[in-house]
Formats: C-alpha cells, sequence, structure tokens
C-alpha cells in the first residue's frame, strides 16, 4: 500500500470514529451542522475539489461532479427540512472513497504483478577493467566487449557464450519453466537468469536492440493500443454522463411543477423534496465508475497474463481481433517444422560397379560441402561427425543455384541438385523416400543421393488439433518447399489445404486470395519473422513464430511468442476469448444493475443505500472480475 492510499485509509477511519461518535453526543442546530460538516469535509474535501477544478476547466460531467452535487444536494436538503440527518451525504461519501481506495489498491496490485512477471530489464552488466571485475550500465557496454555473468545473475545482453557452462532460465521471456543448457557457442538472450555456473559472453547487440528491451517496449506501447470495447466505453461514458446529469435535472423539476399545474401549491411544496431526493439518488446510481474502470483493466490483466505465457500481444485491439479467428495460416518452415535439416536415408547407387556405400556417400558429400555456409552443408557436416582434412580438398567451385563442386584425393566430387548432375554430364536416379535429394557424382559417374527432411516440431500436430477445440474452422499451409514434401507434412499435421513451391511474393497473393475467400472470420498466418514479414503485415493477425531476438518479427507482427511452441497459437486464442467474456460480462452487470437501480430510484423505491451499491458495489465486483482475466496458466 502506498502512501496516498495509507492517507485516504486514515481518512476512512476518522470519519468512521467521528460519524459513531456523533450518535452519542446530543448536538442540536448549528452546532451538529458544524460537526458533521466537518467529518463530511474530511472524506470529501479531495472529490469536492476534483469537481471544482473541472468546473472550471470547462469538463463538468465525470463522476466527482456526480458525487459533489449528490452529497452536497443531500445536505442542503436535510438542512432546508431541518431534520438534522446528514448521515445519508456522509455515508454515501464514505462508500463511495471505500470503493475508491479498494480500486486504486485492486488496479495497484494488478499492475505490480504484471510488472513483477515482467521485470526482466537487468540492472548491470559485469567487465573487466583494469584486471578487476566492475559493474557498469547495461547501456554502456559495446557490442563485442566480454562480460561475465555469475549464477543467480540477469542476463543483461544478447551475445555468444565464450567460455563456461551453465542452464538458464528463460521463464521471463518464453513462459517455458524448463532450464535451458548453454555453452561455448551458444546464442544467450538477456532477461534470462544464469542458474548455475559462470559464463562469458561476448556482446552482439547494443541494449537498445537487444530483446530484454523489444520485449518492455512491446509491452508498454501494447497499453495505449485501445480495443473497440475500450473506445466504445470512453465515447459512451462522455454522452452518458451529462445525460444523466440533465435527466436527473429533469426528475427534480418537471414532476412537481407538473403537479403544481394540476394541483395546489401546498401540496406540491411537499413533492418538490421528494423528487429532489430521488433525482441526488439518481446521480449516485448513475456514477459511470465500473464500467470506466473495470474494461481497460480486463485488456490490462488480458496482456499480462498473456506475456507470463511468453505470449506478447501489441494491444487491446489485437487481443479482441484474436477471438474472431476462423482460418490459420501457415508457414512450414521454421513453424511446424524445426528449420533444421538432418540426414533420413543414404542410397548409393547399385547400378554400377562404384558400391561406394553409405558412409563413403556422406563423407564426400561433407568435404565438398565443408567450406558453404548453407543450411543443408551444415547438417551434413554434423552428421558425417567428423573433423574435415582440408588438405585432401582441391578446387572448391560453388554452382548457384545447384550445388558444389570439388577434387577430394584427386577424384572430381560433384554434389547438388538434378541440374548439376546434367551439367556434368550424369543422369540422377530418383528415390521414393520425401524429402530434399542431394546427389553425388564421382569422376562422371552418378554415386548415389542423400535423402536430407526438416525436422517435424514435437507439438505441431496437437497444435493443430487443439486449434480445432479453439474454433478455427480451417488451417491452411503455405511453403516453398516441393509439393510432395508439403503434402505430407500437411497430412502428418491434419492441415486442410497446402500451397507449395511459393516465393515470399506469392505466399502474399495467395493469402489474400484465402481472406477474399473466408470473410466470415479474421484470417491469422504464422510464419517464423523473417523471411515472412511481408506475409505477417497483410493478414488480419501476423503471428511471429521463434521471434525472440527477430527484428523482423517484433516489427510486422501483431504476436509475438516468445518460444517456438505453436501450442501457444490456441491457447492466445482462448486468453483472448476469456478477457473479452470478461469484458462483456462487466458491462451487463454495470449497466444492468445500473439500469434496474435507476428506474426504481426514479419511482422512489430505492434510496441512497441501494444507491450506493448500484455505484461503489458494483465498481467493486467489476474490478474483481477484471483482475481474473490476468490468471490464463488453465486457459
Amino acid at each position: 500500500m502506498n502512501k496516498k492510499q495509507r492517507i485516504m485509509l486514515g481518512r476512512i477511519g476518522l470519519t468512521v470514529l467521528m460519524t459513531a461518535a456523533l450518535q452519542f453526543i446530543p448536538t442540536t442546530g448549528w452546532l451538529r451542522l458544524v460537526f458533521y460538516l466537518t467529518v463530511y469535509l474530511i472524506i470529501g474535501y479531495d472529490i469536492l475539489r476534483k469537481a471544482g477544478r473541472g468546473i472550471l476547466r470547462g469538463q463538468v460531467f465525470d463522476e466527482n461532479f456526480l458525487m459533489a452535487v449528490a452529497t452536497v444536494g443531500a445536505f442542503s436538503l436535510a438542512l432546508y427540512q431541518r431534520s438534522g440527518d446528514y448521515l445519508e451525504a456522509i455515508a454515501v461519501m464514505l462508500f463511495y472513497q471505500v470503493g475508491e481506495l479498494f480500486q486504486s489498491y485492486a488496479v495497484g496490485k494488478s499492475r505490480r504483478n504484471i510488472a513483477a512477471l515482467m521485470d526482466i530489464r537487468p540492472d548491470y552488466a559485469n567487465v573487466y577493467q583494469d584486471g578487476k571485475l566492475v559493474r557498469v550500465d547495461p547501456e554502456e557496454v559495446p557490442v563485442g566487449q566480454i562480460i561475465v555473468v555469475q549464477p543467480g545473475e540477469r542476463m543483461p545482453l544478447d551475445g555468444v557464450v565464450e567460455e563456461g557452462f551453465s542452464s538458464l532460465n528463460t521463464s521471463a521471456l518464453t513462459g517455458e519453466s524448463l532450464p535451458r543448457e548453454v555453452r561455448a557457442g551458444s546464442e544467450v538472450l538477456s532477461g534470462s537468469i544464469n542458474m548455475t555456473g559462470v559464463i562469458k559472453v561476448r556482446t552482439t547487440k547494443p541494449f537498445g536492440e537487444s530483446t530484454v528491451a523489444k520485449v518492455l517496449e512491446l509491452v508498454e506501447d501494447s497499453a495505449s493500443r485501445k480495443s473497440r470495447s475500450e473506445n466504445f466505453i470512453s465515447r459512451f461514458a462522455r454522452v452518458y454522463t451529462p445525460v444523466v446529469c440533465y435527466a436527473a435535472l429533469a426528475l427534480a423539476l418537471l414532476p412537481p411543477l407538473f403537479l403544481i399545474f394540476f394541483k395546489d401549491a401546498a401540496w406540491s411544496a411537499v413533492t418538490f423534496e421528494t423528487w429532489i431526493y430521488r433525482a441526488l439518488t439518481f446521480l449516485v446510481i448513475s456514477c459511470p465508475c465500473a464500467l470506466v474502470i473495470s474494461i481497460p483493466l480486463s485488456f490490462f490483466a488480458g496482456i499480462g497474463g498473456a506475456s507470463r505465457e511468453g505470449i506478447l500481444v501489441k494491444g487491446g485491439n489485437i487481443l479482441e481481433a484474436l477471438t474472431k479467428v476462423r482460418t490459420v495460416v501457415f508457414d512450414k518452415t521454421g513453424t511446424l517444422t524445426l528449420g533444421v535439416f538432418e540426414v533420413n536415408a543414404m542410397h548409393d547407387d547399385s547400378d554400377n560397379d562404384m558400391h561406394a556405400g553409405a558412409e563413403q556417400l556422406l563423407e564426400w558429400a561433407a568435404m565438398v560441402e565443408c567450406s558453404s555456409s548453407h543450411p543443408i552443408a551444415k547438417s551434413l557436416l554434423k552428421a558425417y561427425g567428423k573433423e574435415v582434412d582440408h588438405s585432401r580438398i582441391t578446387d572448391i567451385q560453388e554452382v548457384s543455384g545447384k550445388g558444389i563442386t570439388a577434387r577430394v584425393d584427386g577424384r572430381q566430387i560433384a554434389v547438388g541438385n538434378e541440374a548439376l548432375m546434367r551439367d556434368a554430364g550424369v543422369e540422377p536416379c530418383h528415390c521414393r523416400t520425401v524429402g530434399t535429394l542431394i546427389h553425388v557424382a564421382v569422376d562422371g559417374r552418378y554415386a548415389g543421393h542423400i535423402v536430407m527432411g526438416d525436422v517435424m516440431k514435437p507439438m505441431a500436430k496437437e497444435a493443430v488439433a487443439r486449434l480445432r477445440e479453439a474454433g478455427v474452422t480451417r488451417t491452411v499451409m503455405l511453403t516453398g518447399d516441393a509439393k510432395a514434401v508439403a503434402e505430407q507434412v500437411a497430412a502428418e499435421f491434419g492441415v486442410d489445404e497446402v500451397y507449395s513451391e511459393l516465393l515470399p511474393a506469392d505466399k502474399v497473393s495467395h493469402l489474400e486470395r484465402i481472406m477474399q475467400a473466408y470473410p466470415e472470420g479474421k484470417v491469422a498466418f504464422v510464419g517464423d519473422g523473417i523471411n515472412d514479414a511481408p506475409v505477417l503485415s497483410r493478414a488480419d493477425i501476423g503471428i511471429a513464430m521463434g521471434g525472440v531476438g527477430s527484428d523482423a518479427a517484433i516489427e510486422a507482427a501483431d504476436v509475438v511468442l516468445m518460444d517456438d511452441e505453436p501450442l501457444k497459437i490456441s491457447k492466445a486464442i482462448r486468453i483472448s476469448r476469456k478477457c473479452i467474456g470478461i469484458v462483456w460480462q462487466n458491462i451487463i452487470l454495470a449497466l444492468g444493475v445500473k439500469g434496474a437501480c435507476l428506474v426504481l430510484g426514479a419511482f422512489g423505491i430505492a434510496n441512497m443505500w441501494i444507491a450506493v451499491f448500484a455505484d461503489v458495489g458494483v465498481m467493486i465486483l467489476a474490478v474483481l472480475n477484471a483482475i481474473r482475466a490476468i490468471y490464463v496458466r488453465k486457459v
């Protein structure tokens, strides 16, 4: 509880004690008025001050104005009637302030919970200066600097491990509770926590471009993007408040004037007081606090809850749009698959007399590809698993778009696709195994081929099934891979439609056709956030997979999944639906209770005590309901 809240709690306590004491002190007349007026000013002076400032600034119609008019009116009415009953006015202000204190505490607690969950900003970085380890501001550390991260410390910057072995807790970034082991050569992300060993890291990005900086900026900016529901409530409150003020004025004046016209003045004089009291009750009931406070809080809590699960949503408008997703379009590589190739099969050519054997075939391919940076080349070297003797290799030549040729132990080796084989005068052999074929020719004769396949994500099939459970009616895959490979992957994962052999520009045009063909709901595109940036931008909702540390993902996507887990797509949709459900529950609760109480107040059935419940009670219930949006782990 902050200082302001403690002061308010003290004022509430003092008001309760003084009001209770006045019930036992026999006072009458002006002395009684002074005592009760003192209590009223203790509990309500800030509301009166805010209402006065609003009037001076021309911003008259707000909740402070409604409370000021209602309570001052109740005081004046008691004074006019000489009843000495000032308790109602004080009670209305007291319960209103109790509600405001509760709302302030609840919102503050909600914000602190979210801030704690997203409190990943590092305070310092350890660097060597003059042989000593000193702490410096992460913003002062240049790219390429060696930093030391000790157990229990937060990773201050993105980088590559130069020395040491440890486990990292990345839950603040990805929502994944399992630790990640790192060693020399491993990439590390700022915001994660070093758990076990001391590691030395060479920084690769300045702090302003690091993962932690981008995540914090994204979460902060999300609050400024209002949904349609939030904008509607803001516009509604601007119109609603003056309307109820004029309605209260009409309720106070028109019925008595009507009665004066048709009845004698003596009887009508009594009704003026009755209708003024009803109008004041009407004002207390009509205060729109429950809507104005709980709706933005619901979206704020929903975004915070999603962030805790490693799902960054760029604003309430995106959260609201997610509820309408009916079609999900996937990229393949890096989304449903890991984007990491592995050797699935090796077939030598048994029709010639070479009989190289699978191991020899792999050795030739690895040696020829040893200088290439292509992912397939790296996968071949990994499968070979031995140190390459570069002295055995000469005359390496890369043939663009086809493959590589080289001399290994004096023999001319060609490794690549069918086009390279035909250039070498060799007819390649076709394979029934689905995958990317790497053909090998030796001294102008076909030696065999290696089948490479992209590794499937373990949970991708379940992720597609979960989307159907979440209300998605159609799944589509767009990929640049060959038709046979694409259809096999689509069949394995249960994707409804597949389009293959597409360039990035083709993906955009196909997405537009899908959006035109299925206009009944929103279309979400899920990509790796780098090659698919144009499609992410074009879709109704762009969801970046594997977006941690990717500038393209954070820039182009509306939703960034902080790990590579496709299961989070359905979870994001379910979180959005829970949040929007809570928003509508609060709208219906507030408008329903207030509407009923306004009618009862106009007819004199509801008094000030019921009015307090219709205002403060409904606000407390709506705020409590809104906070539920942050608890999404079991969604």
